[in-house]
């Protein structure tokens, strides 16, 4: 039908559209998120196809969404239920992205090239900041010397971490496996250009999942790994400069960074964490609702120490383990919706990730395997985070696994159809 062809292009249209306002307008991201969700709605309306919903990760998500209704009910004000609700719109537009909007590999390659500029952009703006001394906007680094590319505030890393994989480095794996020696040269170094980057941007955690991205990338493309092996060493000799080429990144990469980890329950991510555990001790079958961490985190039931493993934690005051989100999004996830809840998102990322890895086909779709490695990372338990429930982590989260879904169920086609002929 006419109308669903045009609504079909008008997606695909916002889809394209979002990796830059993921960077630099929020709002719009949000606008187009819901509409592409509700216009998904539509469609399947109009053609009758409503089996999707019943089938791999959606049941999951919806069994989450209801605890997480459920609980801002039972413990949370209008405003906590109402952010509750609109949740859905996330697991919608990932299914959207799956079933309808990038079924087609040409629509893949098209935001692929997008992400890609994005990238760029962000990579762009970190050199000029630092070469230069301010971005387009002008804007200076940050106070703690953090570059902070086109942003205002020290977004760069995150940003870049998100777009990175699937964005630039479908082109160097291509590079790599390329049979002259000048390819593979360059693309070994702009996989060192990269870490390089990403240290001068002087952001703990991306750098960290950068590293980790790249260690999944080179196990799953043997191709990857001398040139990974040789962007560590030059990382190592990056760190080893950094106190001559950024004082400010190395005060905050490796001072910072190892006094926090020597005194890592007393610090403040530490504490935030065990004050997370310990509202989910005390709520553990629907949590605290939406937003329930920065309602409750400075009642004082909530202000005391746990032993784990017969290991003594201790809370040391309200402030310090109290902030607008716990910083994990499995932590997140428990306190909003209780280890329900919890049992119900793990359940649901462990479904995304193995039908990527089943689908796995470096040499055939890189793209697709670069869309695994950022989901990998993305979803990493062990890490801290921004809130998953807010546009700017969840507009890039839901994005890339329902591109990586997309990609990974093409690929699962084509080798359904060529195994008769290889049998």
């Amino acid at each position: 039908m006419m109308v669903d062809r045009a609504a079909g292009w008008l997606a695909l249209a916002m889809t394209m559209t979002l990796p830059f306002f993921q960077l630099r307008g929020r709002a719009i991201s949000d606008g187009i998120i819901s509409v592409i969700a509700a216009l998904f709605l539509a469609h399947c309306a109009m053609v009758r196809d409503g089996g999707w919903w019943r089938r791999s990760w959606f049941p999951a998500a919806m069994l989450f969404w209801v605890l997480a209704v459920l609980s801002s009910l039972l413990n949370g004000s209008a405003h906590s239920v109402s952010e509750s609700i609109v949740i859905g719109r996330f697991f919608l537009f990932c299914a959207a992205l799956e079933h309808w909007v990038l079924r087609d590999a040409r629509s893949r390659r098209w935001l692929g090239v997008a992400v890609g500029i994005a990238a760029v952009w962000v990579v762009v703006e970190c050199w000029q900041q630092y070469l230069l001394g301010r971005n387009i906007w002008g804007y200076p680094r940050w106070t703690d010397g953090a570059l902070t590319g086109p942003f205002y505030k020290p977004r760069a890393g995150i940003a870049l971490l998100m777009i990175i994989f699937p964005g630039l480095m479908p082109y160097v794996v291509r590079r790599l496996e390329a049979p002259g020696w000048r390819r593979k040269l360059s693309g070994a170094a702009a996989i060192a250009f990269l870490v390089l980057t990403m240290i001068l941007i002087g952001q703990r955690m991306p750098s960290l999942l950068f590293g980790l991205g790249l260690v999944i990338m080179a196990l799953i493309i043997r191709w990857t790994r001398w040139p990974v092996f040789a962007a560590a060493l030059a990382g190592a000799v990056g760190l080893c400069l950094l106190p001559i080429l950024s004082p400010p990144a190395y005060a905050k990469l490796v001072v910072r960074f190892l006094a926090q980890i020597r005194d890592f329950p007393d610090s403040a991510y530490g504490q935030i964490y065990l004050r997370a555990a310990v509202m989910v001790r005390h709520h553990p079958w629907l949590g605290l609702g939406f937003d329930g961490f920065r309602d409750f985190c400075a009642d004082p039931a909530y202000v005391h120490g746990l032993a784990p493993f017969g290991w003594r934690l201790a809370a040391r005051n309200a402030a310090l383990g109290c902030n607008i989100h716990p910083h994990n999004f499995y932590l997140e996830v428990a306190t909003t919706a209780g280890l329900g809840g919890l049992a119900c998102f793990v359940v649901m990322v462990a479904m995304w990730v193995w039908r990527m890895v089943r689908a796995l086909a470096p040499a055939d779709a890189p793209q697709q395997a670069m869309l695994f490695v950022t989901c990998c990372i993305l979803l990493w338990p062990i890490a801290s985070s921004s809130a998953l429930f807010t546009v700017r982590t969840a507009g890039w989260v839901f994005l890339m696994v329902g591109w990586g879904l997309a990609a990974s169920r093409d690929v699962d086609g084509e080798r359904r159809i060529r195994r008769p002929f290889l049998v």
